[in-house]
């Protein structure tokens, strides 16, 4: 198994996280809208940093010139995001936090918060105690999550995240009932005759009811080579590209 994924501007070591960087983390962190200036100064939250990878994404975007706060549960984990982080481009731009997020507790008030949180729901529990806590909502239930992200979230914020297919109807019921607002849905299929994989997603508190502004990704072409729109999303970040 691989010690780390490489970009184009950094290294990410992952081989001590439960969570390897995967495609969703890829999609999320360059598929979120950069915050914009709803504050004197905007920062971003990572939820669940896991390795890193989503932090340095946007490190990466915004020059490292917007503070972002990487929070992380697991002890491994967020020593080897710290590594990254202070073996990249962006030492300074970011901060790794060894924590629980519900019991995280900041003045600050962040114009964007981004997650690839814990999803399954029903599922066996994993054998791998880090890998539960990684991958199950146990450890962090949509409500709770959702709860937490609007004490933290600026004005004018947004909270963008990634779930599979089948968790999202669950979520969803969950972020309207609790005063949050679909801004911005991206549905995601590996190819054109496969069903949708993955929702990424920008949620916002309530304020009109208006419909999310949806799109849609294919990641290969008929042609098992890559579509065009993946490549343009990720052309900063893949090697490959």
């Amino acid at each position: 198994m691989s010690a780390g994924f490489q970009c184009k501007q950094f290294y990410i070591g992952h081989q001590h996280c439960a969570m390897k960087v995967g495609t969703d983390a890829l999609l999320l962190g360059a598929w979120a809208t950069l915050p914009v200036s709803l504050q004197a100064n905007p920062a971003i939250l990572d939820i669940g940093s896991g390795s890193g990878i989503l932090s340095l994404m946007l490190a990466q975007r915004t020059g490292g010139h917007i503070p972002i706060t990487a929070v992380e549960l697991d002890t491994h984990a967020a020593a080897q995001a710290a590594a990254n982080v202070a073996a990249s481009p962006w030492p300074e731009a970011i901060r790794v936090i060894k924590g629980d997020i519900l019991t995280y507790s900041t003045a600050e008030r962040y114009a964007l918060i981004i997650s690839n949180p814990p999803f399954f729901q029903d599922a066996l529990p994993s054998q791998d105690a880090t890998r539960q806590q990684a991958r199950h909502t146990a450890s962090l239930p949509f409500a709770a999550l959702l709860e937490k992200a609007a004490s933290l979230l600026a004005p004018g914020g947004e909270f963008s995240l990634v779930l599979p297919a089948a968790s999202q109807m669950a979520f969803t019921k969950t972020a309207v009932e609790s005063g949050w607002l679909c801004q911005r849905l991206c549905t995601v299929k590996s190819k054109a005759d496969k069903p949708v994989s993955r929702y990424l997603q920008s949620w916002i508190r309530y304020t009109k009811p208006d419909l999310p502004v949806i799109t849609k990704l294919l990641i290969y072409q008929s042609s098992n080579e890559y579509s065009s729109a993946y490549r343009n999303l990720l052309v900063d970040f893949y090697l490959k590209f």
